[in-house]
Formats: structure tokens, sequence, C-alpha cells
């Protein structure tokens, strides 16, 4: 495991201004630290796409309290830096669960960069109209549903096949290249990214753990069961502090099933 540690003062800093617009439409390499954890998103190795998930959670694993409380495990530095993962990605996914229960804007606030497009995994069609992720700001909005259904003026209606109970990984994310959203960003909730690393339509997962411990509640990450420990899924590991925090950005390309080449973005 590679551990770079950077000064959490520079997470706060001036060094952040100007690393999207370099990240998006330059060759250069970004100012330290935004090159060590964000520079293995600029380009995917297996085909044009860069999928990366993201989740926060405790130091035993928790994604929120029974109750379902979870605003906000991450401290400060954990939401900036979702923040500046939104400014970097052309698309941000969210299932409709994530969407109904917590209503996100999935904007960006805490850092400067562009909104990217919102998207929501909706295979029945239970999105309310009104959810704050459809608000009409501009930013492409996108619906992806099993099911025929009625969408605010403006909003992309994405019509995909259902199996076995959702919509799958592998045909979003050709859907969306399709669309000319090439960088993407699975945000939640713990089940949408869980389906996509079990899948195989992940390249990079981010895990940010916050210095705190739970004791119970749901989990990040659930999987299909193993049977012994030299089964489990083991890739390459950085470790990043984020102030109080730490990252782990953990490398999925090995694992990493083809989807495609993005059309140019209109």
């Amino acid at each position: 495991m590679d551990s770079p540690v950077a000064s959490p003062t520079s997470f706060g800093g001036d060094s952040w201004a100007g690393v999207p617009e370099t990240f998006r439409n330059s060759a250069a390499l970004l100012p330290l630290p935004w090159q060590e954890i964000f520079g293995p998103l600029r380009s995917g190795k297996i085909d044009g796409l860069v999928v990366v998930g993201q989740i926060g959670q405790s130091l035993d694993g928790r994604i929120a309290t029974p109750t379902g409380h979870s605003h906000y495990i991450n401290g400060p530095a954990g939401l900036a830096h979702l923040h500046r993962l939104r400014a970097l990605v052309d698309a941000v996914v969210v299932g409709v669960g994530t969407a109904t229960a917590d209503d996100p804007q999935l904007t960006v606030r805490h850092v400067a960069g562009p909104n990217p497009a919102r998207v929501v995994i909706d295979p029945s069609g239970r999105l309310p109209a009104n959810a704050k992720l459809l608000a009409a700001d501009g930013v492409r909005r996108l619906i992806l549903t099993a099911a025929a259904s009625v969408v605010p003026a403006g909003v992309e209606a994405v019509t995909l096949p259902k199996a076995g109970g959702g919509i799958e990984p592998a045909a979003i994310l050709a859907a969306l290249a399709e669309r000319g959203l090439r960088r993407i960003l699975i945000e939640g909730g713990a089940d949408t990214v869980s389906r996509f690393l079990a899948a195989g339509c992940l390249d990079r997962l981010h895990v940010v753990v916050a210095p705190i411990i739970l004791g119970s509640g749901p989990s990040g990450i659930a999987l299909p069961p193993i049977e012994r420990a030299d089964q489990a899924l083991r890739a390459p590991v950085r470790t990043h502090r984020l102030d109080d925090e730490v990252l782990f950005d953990v490398d999925l390309s090995a694992q990493r099933i083809p989807i495609g080449r993005a059309k140019k973005s209109t």
C-alpha cells in the first residue's frame, strides 16, 4: 500500500484554483496534492470511460446510524473531496432510494468548479417531480428508467431494460457513454455503489473514512458472500490524508469490464 500524505492545510488553500480546467483541457500535471489524488481519473485504462465510486463511512464501516441518520459522518475535508469529484466528472449518478431519502442537490458548492450532469437510476418511476436534483439550473438532468413515465420539461428520460430487479450497471454506463458522458461518479447510495462494484463496472473506488465509530447501522459495501478470506477482492490501494480523515483510493481497473467509448459530447 502506497501512502502519500499531503499537508492538511493544502486541502483548504488556493492550490485547487484552476484544477478542473487543467484536468479537462490540458496534458499538464495537476498541482500537488491533486495530481496524486485525481490524476488517475483523467483517462481510463480499459476503454474511453472513467467510472469512480465514492463512499463516506465511519471507522467501523458504517454509512449511517440504525435510524438512517448520516448527516454528516464525514467532516469538511471529506465533503470537500466529494465536491471536488463532482467538479471533475461529466455526470454524477445516484439511485432513486438515495434521491428520495436524502433529496440531494448533487451540485458543486464547497469548492470551485462546474456542476456535472445529474443522473438518477429510477427503474419504476418513483422520483417526485420536485426532487432537488431535477431543478432547472442549466445542467443536464437524466432519469434512467425501465417504465414509461412523464418527466419534467428539460429532463432526459432514458428507457433501459430491467434485469434482476434493476437496471444493469453496464447498460447504464453504455447509455451514458452514448450521450457523451465519459467521466462518471457513482455517488450513492451504498446499494448502487455495491452493484457497480460487483458487476465489474468501477475503475476506482474512493472510500473516505471519518475518525468516528458508530457501532451499528448499514455498511458501506455489500457484495455476494464468499467462503474464505483468500477469495476476497484484492486491489492496489493508495491512501491520502484529508485533514483528520483518510481517503482510500482503490484501483479496480484490473476487474473492470469493457463498456465502450463515449460519443463526443454535444
